[in-house]
């Protein structure tokens, strides 16, 4: 990956164009330094002869200043020069000439005996410019030579050594140039790439994190460019995307709590119609036998009709009361019961139920016992907590035996109320104790029967402590079952 890092391409490319442009003056220099250099003396020649010329038609080629003149010229441009007269007498030469093989190299020219060694450049009526390279020190010349007025010679020249010398120095110069042009040129080019790619390495990590949905990412780089800008667009599809998947989830979370409302109706729909059909079938085969008996006249005598009258009635009353617990507990699994909270002392209710319960204990020789007198105010739905309680009770009062006692109980835990419901009598079997709680259950169903229990009753006190979000459960004893529920205090 990190070989193909834009950091690394940046540097490879801009490089590559030093080096390019480079080797570019460099080939440029050896091809075409040279014909410029050539360009520019022809140049130099065409105006020496043009000042010269104008000094013999004015007449004042030997004039000092004149001299002074055309020896700056020569010694600025770089060039030597010998202008002679009608009779051959010299009326300017430069001083670098005075050995006369300028004159001589004239005079070859002039004679043809030169001509095949030249390469030449220009030619007009009175003067030619040539390349030529000189017999005697074998250095390359550029050349002017011609006629003035008819009746002047003159030949200028200007070597071409300085120029090769010069386009290997300038060459050379590169070398140099480019060395440091690169170096400093990395050092730049890792400046600014890291300027660059440090946003765009932030966008990549974004991106990663998105993937992942962490939403919490955000570019923090800024800028007003087109990087700052996609950072910024990255922020924004942040937020959207996490606003839609939370809209998803709630959707899907929502659509698996329909699902699964959905089966469990449909589990207890089944459920229900299996015990209802089964709690129901003794209790109507029980009627449709005593009301056929009457019917039949089975027993004619009063006391006997009486008795089948009684049963009737007490079947139907069971099957009533069933019905009611039925639909309070339907009420209560469906959350479609409203809890109504207020603050209630659990002691006053515990006295009230036990007193409305009195006959009933009674009637099952028993004896029930509370001794808390101080109030206690807890914090539940009034109404619900006396059917837990009245459930707790009634319980206790069918199931009792041995000692035949009930004791209810209150222990104060920090800022909860625990009430404990016990009866003397035989401990619940380990293996239904988890089972108590399921509607329809029965641990003893020939004694459940026998008082007319439909084991609903525990289903309900499960249904509304769930609703209180409190604890409850059932505690065995060597000699008893306790009962117990949860409320707040505080």
């Amino acid at each position: 990956m990190m070989k193909r890092s834009l950091k690394r391409q940046m540097i490879v490319v801009f490089i590559g164009l030093i080096l390019v442009v480079l080797l570019a003056m460099f080939g440029i220099n050896s091809q075409f330094l040279e014909r410029y250099y050539i360009a520019n003396k022809q140049n130099d020649l065409t105006e020496m002869y043009a000042t010269v010329s104008q000094a013999i038609n004015d007449g004042c080629i030997s004039d000092a200043a004149t001299q002074e003149q055309l020896s700056r010229m020569c010694e600025q441009a770089n060039m030597s020069a010998v202008i002679t007269d009608g009779v051959g007498q010299v009326v300017f030469m430069t001083a670098r000439e005075d050995d006369g093989r300028l004159t001589s190299q004239m005079m070859g020219y002039l004679l043809g005996k030169n001509q095949d060694k030249s390469d030449i450049l220009k030619t007009t009526d009175n003067y030619e410019i040539q390349k030529s390279t000189d017999p005697k020190n074998k250095t390359d010349y550029i050349e002017m030579w011609g006629s003035i007025a008819d009746s002047y010679l003159f030949i200028i020249r200007s070597p071409l050594e300085s120029i090769k010398e010069s386009a290997s120095l300038a060459n050379q110069f590169l070398v140099y140039v480019g060395v440091a042009a690169v170096f400093f040129s990395i050092l730049a080019v890792m400046f600014f790439s890291k300027k660059i790619t440090e946003p765009i390495m932030e966008l990549v990590d974004l991106s990663k994190r998105m993937a992942n949905l962490d939403f919490d990412a955000r570019y923090t780089s800024g800028g007003v460019n087109e990087i700052g800008i996609l950072g910024a667009n990255f922020n924004t599809m942040s937020i959207t995307l996490e606003r839609t998947i939370s809209e998803l989830k709630s959707a899907n979370n929502k659509l698996q709590k329909d699902i699964e409302q959905k089966e469990k109706i449909e589990n207890m729909r089944t459920e229900f119609l299996g015990n209802v059909s089964h709690e129901l079938k003794t209790p109507i085969a029980l009627i449709q036998g005593y009301a056929e008996g009457l019917k039949e006249g089975v027993n004619d005598d009063p006391e006997g009709r009486e008795f089948y009258c009684d049963v009737i009635m007490d079947e139907a009353g069971k099957m009533n009361q069933m019905v009611k617990n039925l639909l309070t507990l339907n009420q209560l699994e469906f959350g479609e019961d409203d809890v109504q909270f207020e603050r209630f002392d659990i002691v006053d209710m515990i006295r009230g139920v036990l007193q409305s319960c009195e006959i009933l204990i009674q009637q099952a020789d028993a004896t029930a016992t509370f001794v808390e007198t101080e109030p206690t105010y807890v914090w539940a739905d009034e109404f619900k907590t006396e059917q837990v309680l009245r459930n707790y009770l009634t319980n206790a009062i069918h199931h009792v035996d041995n000692e035949r006692k009930i004791e209810i109980r209150l222990i104060r835990q920090g800022d909860t109320v625990r009430i404990t419901v016990f009866n003397s009598g035989f401990p619940i079997p380990q293996d239904d104790i988890a089972k108590l709680w399921d509607k329809f259950y029965k641990v003893d169903k020939a004694h459940t029967r026998e008082y007319g229990g439909n084991g609903i009753g525990l289903s309900i006190v499960k249904a509304i402590m769930e609703s209180f979000h409190q604890q409850y459960g059932v505690k065995n004893y060597d000699n008893g079952v306790e009962f117990w529920f949860e409320l707040d205090a505080k």
